[in-house]
């Protein structure tokens, strides 16, 4: 799964079913603070916390899919147990990609 940002676009997922490598990806200048990364913080140089109600609610997923939505849980599942949730923050641990 692959959360990509673009400047005109902005947040859009791309492979919804590839729930084993979930990534972000800058097609451009990464506008950190900006109200277009909707909540996503730029931990450091290869790594985002991603609040985990955002990817749900982005453009490119599969909104009428029930099996997407029980993958999906099941994914933050497993990252909570390999301590890549954020608990205070509610957010996913990804890294990331510049391919600007």
């Amino acid at each position: 799964m692959i959360i990509e940002y673009r400047r005109k676009r902005g947040l859009h997922l791309h492979d919804p079913f590839d729930f084993r490598k979930l990534k972000l990806v800058f097609k451009t200048e990464a506008p950190v603070g900006s109200p277009a990364l909707r909540g996503i913080v730029i931990a450091d140089r290869d790594n985002a916390l991603v609040p985990v109600d955002l990817i749900p609610v982005l453009p490119g997923t599969p909104h009428d899919d029930n099996s997407w939505a029980t993958a999906y849980r099941k994914m933050v599942e497993l990252a909570r147990e390999l301590n890549w949730i954020d608990v205070d923050a509610n957010a996913i641990r990804v890294h990331i990609e510049k391919h600007f």
